[in-house]
């Protein structure tokens, strides 16, 4: 279970909601811009039974992190959260979200990472939803997305943590095809084997499919993932266009969130951001 946002620390029950879940058997991660974990937060988590914590490092340069975080000290404060939870003992990982003003960074920032104890590194790539469309203009185009993964699977080559480029699920094919192991077995895994609860029950199939499908404080949760029609649709992979004719249809699925996007609604089209031409079949 994640616990991301926004930024989740700003709940004053998040400590309850972390031993809750921890007290279920659930493995209770967060996700966090890292600017409000001083030492007593960084305690707690620990003591409520986190397990990993993923913290926000958008860039290697301090002003332009705090730009994008709006945020004065953001980069301060969140190598500050990074050393109070190795000090916890909480393992963390680097996120990033990857812009055409980062983009060049991503292995350097990945090799920081590595200096400072992080067991993985993740770059999100945008997809323009929510407050997201608002900067849809800075996200990489088609053309640079694919030599982005491409870059980041050679980077994971010559690296001992893992390096994981997120919803970008065309990284699967580009880690087969480069020979690289990874320990996932699929791309995009909204509806499938993944779903958020949003702060008001709502169930989505992704943080960026802004579509409530249900609320768990009207309808238990396991009916809404069982019997909601878009979660089965998801399910089925018939997906439209290319996507649909695609050998890494069951390992890639394209990016659902991005799909609905571009296409004005469709959640089962086809992935515009791709550039994989899939084999003609016989």
């Amino acid at each position: 279970m994640i616990f991301s946002g926004g930024e989740p620390l700003m709940r004053p029950d998040i400590y309850e909601l972390i031993s809750f879940a921890s007290s279920q058997g659930l493995r209770a991660v967060l996700g966090s811009n890292g600017t409000l974990i001083d030492a007593r937060t960084a305690r707690m988590l620990k003591e409520s039974g986190i397990m990993a914590a993923g913290i926000s490092l958008d860039s290697l340069d301090e002003s332009k992190h705090d730009a994008f975080r709006g945020l004065a000290r953001a980069s301060e404060m969140t190598m500050e959260g990074i050393k109070h939870l190795k000090e916890a003992g909480i393992p963390f990982q680097i996120h990033t979200t990857v812009m055409d003003w980062n983009s060049s960074e991503l292995e350097a920032i990945t090799d920081l990472a590595i200096g400072i104890g992080a067991i993985a590194h993740h770059v999100f790539f945008l997809v323009p939803t929510g407050r997201g469309a608002d900067i849809e203009q800075e996200a990489l185009r088609v053309a640079e997305y694919e030599k982005t993964i491409a870059r980041l699977m050679n980077k994971q080559k010559t690296v001992p943590i893992e390096i994981k480029p997120t919803c970008a699920p065309q990284f699967i094919r580009v880690a087969d095809k480069k020979g690289i192991p990874m320990r996932f077995s699929r791309g995009c895994l909204a509806g499938i084997s993944y779903c958020i609860i949003n702060p008001r029950g709502d169930v989505q199939p992704c943080a960026y499919l802004d579509m409530p499908l249900g609320n768990v404080r009207e309808t238990p949760f396991d009916v809404i993932w069982r019997e909601n029609p878009m979660f089965n649709a998801l399910r089925t992979l018939e997906y439209e266009g290319k996507c649909g004719q695609c050998d890494y249809k069951e390992r890639c699925g394209g990016c659902r969130a991005r799909a609905y996007y571009y296409s004005g609604g469709n959640y089962m089209a086809e992935d515009q951001w791709c550039l994989y031409k899939a084999p003609e079949r016989q």
